[in-house]
């Protein structure tokens, strides 16, 4: 464990925030890797995959649940030095991975195919879905047992092991994605069934090699059976912060399904050029989301020592190193915003969009750093309902503006996103309001307001 109760915040900020971002990079490359093999088998094996993919996300949603409870509760115990709840939350979590592993493959493998086939094109897509899911599968049951151990690490200080795991899964899934998908070396394609294996095989490496680095390095939090049993109680408490994550995540999708569903009339490039910018400002925001996924447990442990200097410094500390990070990359994305999309399609028009795009929205970078910084906060105080709230707040200032200007004579895109870059002003300066809120009503915790 480290503790993150001494020693400079910036330095704890830093040290935490550069595996967690190159992590998630990583990540973000594991996706990609399917699916850049998956498209040379053509488009129903790619529209296939891409059907089964909308389970992973539903899946990323429960995760975050999960993930963010066991985190938050145990950074609470590592700064009030209490080993014992921390090592509770932890077996409680991996019994709550377990019973969500369990229902993830039993969604897959049961309802699964009737899912697909709601949404999938044709007959041929459906095939090629679910013969995907069935491999699947396995991964995406297995993600909760990393999240669960992940997070842990995280409450206690520690994101090394984990951003090393996650890039041993992704080099593992690259080496394996060309043999069983084109039969690299054994002459027998798999095809789509090979995407899914590949990373089933992946991911259950990266398990073995989290659960081998808990067995024998990991002191402070550890696996004894005798705590396996369910405790009612310290579920609540994960749920009771875990599920209004997983809940911000949830609208997150609804406002990228309704840009998608406004932009419909405008044909297939504005679609096409909303999805390459809206993926390229995903992984722009990387590094600062990795500040803010940071500063949650340096500011959590801090709170539950009772230390509320310590908490408004790291509070201060991220907001400042974030919104530096968010400024230059919002000055890159003003000079040549061509070059972040040009590497994702060769269709002009497409670009043209994404460019657009992304020029436009850049200016809300700064904001967006702040509301993933707020967000961290609302964590480390144990209280995740007001990101739900500023979130739910933001989508709706969005959305009817959105629907008016789609629906006036010679509309354009660029107005559209114009009405994001109010909506997420709106949303940063309210989730400031509700965390000053917060602080002010946390007095038994010994924070006092300024500089929230």
């Amino acid at each position: 464990m480290h503790d993150l109760t001494q020693g400079s915040i910036p330095k704890h900020i830093l040290r935490m925030a550069a595996p967690l971002a190159i992590g998630m990079i990583f990540q973000t490359l594991y996706y990609l890797v399917d699916l850049y093999f998956v498209a040379k088998l053509g488009d129903t094996a790619l529209a296939g995959v891409s059907a089964a993919g909308i389970v992973q996300f539903i899946i990323l949603a429960l995760t975050q649940v999960l993930g963010v409870g066991t985190m938050v509760l145990i950074a609470h115990a590592a700064g009030r030095k209490d080993q014992p709840d921390a090592n509770l939350v932890f077996n409680q979590s991996l019994v709550l991975a377990l019973l969500a592993a369990a229902g993830t493959l039993a969604f897959g493998y049961l309802l699964g195919p009737t899912y697909i086939g709601t949404i999938a094109a044709d007959a041929e897509t459906t095939a090629a879905g679910v013969t995907y899911l069935f491999w699947f599968a396995p991964a995406l049951a297995l993600q909760f047992a990393l999240v669960s151990m992940g997070s842990a690490l995280r409450g206690t200080g520690i994101t090394k092991p984990t951003m090393v795991v996650q890039v041993v899964s992704v080099l593992i899934n690259a080496a394996l994605a060309p043999v069983f998908i084109a039969g690299w070396g054994t002459g027998r394609p798999m095809g789509v069934a090979g995407a899914g294996l590949a990373s089933t095989i992946a991911v259950a490496i990266g398990v073995l090699l989290l659960l081998r680095y808990f067995v024998r390095l990991e002191h402070f939090v550890r696996f004894e059976r005798a705590l396996f049993r369910p405790q009612f109680a310290t579920w609540a408490r994960m749920l009771r912060i875990g599920i209004p994550a997983g809940a911000e995540f949830a609208l997150m999708f609804v406002s990228i399904g309704t840009i998608y569903w406004l932009v419909r009339d405008q044909g297939a490039a504005a679609q096409a050029g909303f999805g390459v910018g809206s993926r390229v400002m995903q992984a722009v925001f990387l590094p600062a989301m990795a500040i803010a996924f940071a500063s949650a447990p340096i500011a959590a442990q801090n709170v539950a020592a009772g230390l509320p200097d310590r908490a408004r410094e790291t509070f201060s500390s991220a907001i400042v190193m974030g919104s530096a990070l968010m400024a230059s990359l919002t000055l890159l994305c003003q000079v040549r915003p061509d070059w972040l999309v040009h590497w994702f399609s060769s269709d002009a028009a497409v670009l043209a969009v994404a460019a657009q795009f992304l020029a436009i929205v850049s200016w809300n970078f700064v904001a967006s750093g702040v509301v993933f910084t707020c967000s961290g906060m609302f964590q480390a105080l144990g209280n995740t309902i007001p990101t739900v709230i500023s979130s739910a707040t933001r989508l709706g200032v969005w959305i009817v503006p959105a629907v008016w200007v789609t629906s006036r004579p010679g509309f354009q895109l660029r107005q559209l996103w114009y009405v994001g870059v109010g909506a997420t002003t709106v949303h940063a300066l309210f989730a400031l309001w509700l965390l000053r809120r917060e602080v002010v009503k946390r007095r038994d915790l010994a924070l006092v307001p300024a500089p929230f």
